[in-house]
């Protein structure tokens, strides 16, 4: 049985109501993450490091401080952690409610993830995220929502991260994770290697209430610069992105020094 047809069946409603999930909010909203995200970080970083010979390129596109969106492709559950290890902040993570269940929900209120209700028009998500990025911080939301079952990234974005750039302004940095869908491979004593490659800031001009279109547009803008990077990295690999990186850099300082004489 291959990897993808073995995951589990995706479920998109949560019977719990959205009181449920204030706490969680309340949390998120007013508190970092403590020591708990440290310790998953250390432990995925040397998981990752290790067995799946991880590597980060232009992990420097990042901005250090100062409100950012991370919108990486979508494969594995790993993909949290593998998007956060080569970036020294502290990453706010959304996750599907049905997550939110002891003993496990300790840890992720602890590490600073909140819960987003899929299914349902979820505004306390959204009031989460804006809060954050509000205070400076640095959230991941993926484009294609649910994790690619396909094993490619997918075709459509779903606007929600057009409408957080927008209501925001905040830049938003696309991340292609390559390698991470084969992941549940481990069970057969198989790891891949993946490769994460960050790409340049985008930033819109912040409005006040986009339009449907507007966040459809740039979320679509988001997904196919994904999709760029991606296709990047299986084309020629993380050596040959380096090399084109190396000599992309060389002919600007070339320019630059023609530009001086």
């Amino acid at each position: 049985m291959s990897e993808l047809s073995s995951m589990r069946e995706q479920v998109y409603s949560d019977p719990r109501p959205k009181e449920h999930f204030d706490r969680f909010h309340e949390r998120a909203r007013t508190r970092e993450p403590d020591w708990a995200y440290e310790l998953v970080r250390v432990l995925t970083s040397l998981y990752a490091f290790t067995f799946l010979r991880a590597r980060s390129i232009t992990a420097q596109n990042v901005p250090g401080s100062g409100a950012v969106i991370l919108a990486p492709n979508h494969f594995s559950f790993m993909d949290h952690f593998l998007m956060g290890s080569a970036i020294r902040r502290k990453v706010r993570f959304m996750a599907k409610s049905q997550l939110f269940k002891p003993p496990m929900q300790f840890i992720y209120t602890h590490g600073g993830v909140f819960p987003v209700r899929r299914g349902a028009r979820d505004e306390e998500t959204f009031v989460t995220a804006r809060t954050i990025l509000a205070r400076g911080g640095a959230i991941t939301m993926y484009c294609e929502g649910g994790r690619s079952r396909t094993g490619k990234v997918g075709e459509e974005a779903k606007r929600g991260i057009g409408r957080l750039a927008l209501e925001t302004g905040a830049p938003v940095v696309p991340i292609a994770i390559h390698g991470s869908s084969r992941i549940r491979n481990w069970k057969r004593l198989q790891f891949p290697k993946i490769t994460i490659q960050y790409g340049e800031p985008i930033r819109w001009e912040a409005i006040e209430d986009p339009t449907r279109e507007q966040q459809q547009a740039v979320a679509d803008q988001v997904l196919a610069e994904i999709r760029r990077l991606y296709f990047g990295l299986e084309e020629h690999g993380r050596k040959g992105i380096l090399r084109r990186l190396r000599e992309q850099r060389r002919a600007e300082r070339r320019a630059r020094g023609a530009a001086m004489a």
